[in-house]
C-alpha cells in the first residue's frame, strides 16, 4: 500500500519546531462505519484542493476507528493524508482483542496514538504499558503519537515538568527513542472543554519543555497541541508544531481552514 510516508520525527527534531507542521484529527468513537467513510471522502477533497500540501511542509493525518482502517488506507492512497490508528497492543501473540503494531503497519498505517488521557483514565493504561506500546510501535516502523498532559491547570513550568516526566517514562529514559516521537500535548482539563487552553499558556508550557529537551538534543521535537483545538488557534501559538484536532474537525471544512492556517505559517517559516 503506497501511502505517504510519515516524516521521521528524528529528522524533524534536528530542525526548527515549525520546519514541518502536523495537522491531525481523530474520530474517537463518534462516527459509525458509513459516516466515517463519507467524512473521509470530504477530508480527501479538502486535501486535494490544496496542492501546496505536496511540498510536505504541512503533514495532515487522520485517525479513524480501527474497523475503518482497511477502507481508509484504500481511500487515502495517492493523497497527502497520512493514516493513523487510535491505539495498538505491544506484541503479537495471545492478546485477545488487541491489534498489533505490525498488523497496523501492514495495513498502511503510518502513526499510532499512544497514551491518550482517556486510555490512561478509563482503561488503566500506566506508564509501563505505554512504554511497551511505544517501543513496539517503533519496532514496527510506526511513528508513536504520544499523548501527554497535566490533569489540572498548573503554572506553565510545573505543567512542563509533568509532561517531561511522561515523555521520559514513555521511552524508559532512552532519549534516542524519544527522537522517534511526535508529542501531542493535551492538557487533560482542556479535552472536551468549550475552549482550548489559552495560547499564552500553551506557548509557555511548550517553550519551557523545549528548553529542557534541548539538553537531550531534542529542542525541535515535534510537539503539537490538542484539547478543544479549532480554527484560529494555530496562528496564536508560539513554538508549537501543529494541532491535533477533535470534534471541531468532524466538520471537514474546519479541517480545511486549519490546513490553510498551517500552509500560511509554513510558507513564512
Amino acid at each position: 500500500m503506497n501511502l505517504p510516508a510519515f516524516p521521521s520525527a528524528a529528522d524533524s527534531a534536528k530542525d526548527a519546531a515549525l520546519d514541518t507542521v502536523f495537522i491531525g484529527v481523530s474520530t474517537k468513537m463518534y462516527m459509525g462505519y458509513g459516516q466515517s467513510l463519507a467524512w473521509l471522502e470530504q477530508l480527501v477533497a479538502e486535501a486535494d484542493a490544496r496542492p501546496a500540501l505536496a511540498a510536505g511542509r504541512v503533514v495532515p493525518f487522520v485517525i479513524p476507528s480501527h474497523p475503518v482502517l482497511p477502507a481508509a488506507a484504500h481511500m487515502l492512497h495517492g493523497t497527502s493524508l497520512v493514516l493513523g490508528a487510535q491505539n495498538c497492543g505491544w506484541a503479537d501473540g495471545p492478546w485477545t482483542g488487541e491489534v498489533s503494531p505490525s498488523m497496523l503497519a501492514e495495513l498502511g498505517v503510518g502513526l499510532v496514538e499512544i497514551g491518550h488521557a482517556e486510555r490512561r483514565r478509563y482503561f488503566a493504561e500506566d506508564e509501563a504499558m505505554i512504554a511497551l506500546k511505544v517501543s513496539a510501535a517503533v519496532d514496527a516502523g510506526l511513528t508513536p503519537l504520544l499523548c501527554v498532559g497535566e490533569s489540572e491547570m498548573l503554572e506553565p513550568e510545573a505543567a512542563a515538568d509533568t509532561v517531561l516526566g511522561q515523555i521520559k517514562a514513555a521511552v524508559s529514559g532512552d532519549w534516542s527513542l524519544a527522537s522517534k516521537l511526535v508529542v501531542a500535548y493535551e492538557p487533560v482539563w482542556a479535552i472536551g472543554a468549550p475552549e482550548p487552553a489559552s495560547a499564552a499558556y500553551v506557548s509557555r508550557v511548550v517553550g519551557t519543555l523545549r528548553s529542557v529537551l534541548a539538553r537531550h538534543a531534542l529542542a525541535g521535537l515535534p510537539i503539537i497541541y490538542g484539547g478543544s483545538a479549532k480554527p484560529g488557534l494555530l496562528p496564536q501559538l508560539d513554538g508549537v508544531s501543529g494541532l491535533f484536532l477533535g470534534r471541531f474537525a468532524h466538520d471537514a471544512s474546519n479541517f480545511g481552514r486549519v490546513l490553510d492556517e498551517a500552509l500560511d505559517i509554513a510558507s513564512r517559516s
